[in-house]
């Protein structure tokens, strides 16, 4: 059963992850019920804080995406379907070298129906942990580096309407304020 996707003005969303710390049963259940959850919501990320946890962990499949983008994980290119869905527990996220950034339009599942550009590194090196413990580290760019970028900012407590142009952020402020309301009025009445 899908998990409830908190929306944009409750305060988890702001919450630094606490690092994952037991690689157990109840972590693969967790990160489990997150992909089934990010796949009913017809997402391709999702990070604890959207269904309400502030844990270092995320999950990501782009595996029915369009592949525009190159990978390799632990030196190695696999194919996508042998990694994807990817579970993401303590990520840390460096942009390769020189790189450029490139703008694109995102959108977020705890912004239902906003979308703006936000300009991030095209290439980066992520090191992280699956829901083993084991560590990994994958060289990647295009859309799995956009997806994972904005999913370790959720981690941090960090939105992607923080990292968009003052000009695109004022185009959806509306929205966003509504949404807010929205989700000030749904908090008062489960309450």
């Amino acid at each position: 059963m899908p998990l409830r996707i908190v929306h944009y003005n409750d305060p988890i969303l702001r919450k630094k992850g606490t690092p994952v710390a037991k690689f157990d049963a109840a972590l693969a259940a967790l990160a489990a019920d997150m992909i089934g959850t990010m796949h009913a919501a017809k997402g391709i990320g999702l990070a604890a804080q959207q269904i309400g946890r502030a844990l270092q962990l995320c999950v990501v499949d782009l595996s029915e995406a369009e592949v525009d983008f190159t990978w390799t994980l632990d030196g190695v290119k696999l194919p996508l379907d042998l990694f994807m869905p990817m579970i993401v527990a303590n990520p840390h996220v460096a942009a390769a070298r020189g790189m450029e950034e490139t703008i694109f339009e995102e959108g977020c599942l705890s912004f239902p129906g906003i979308r703006g550009d936000v300009a991030r590194p095209e290439a980066i090196t992520v090191k992280f942990q699956d829901q083993h413990g084991t560590p990994h580290t994958l060289h990647c760019d295009g859309l799995l580096a956009r997806c994972l970028q904005h999913e370790v900012d959720h981690l941090n407590g960090v939105l992607f309407i923080e990292r968009m142009d003052k000009k695109v952020r004022a185009e959806i402020d509306d929205a966003v304020k509504a949404l807010a309301k929205e989700t000030r009025a749904e908090k008062k009445s489960s309450s």
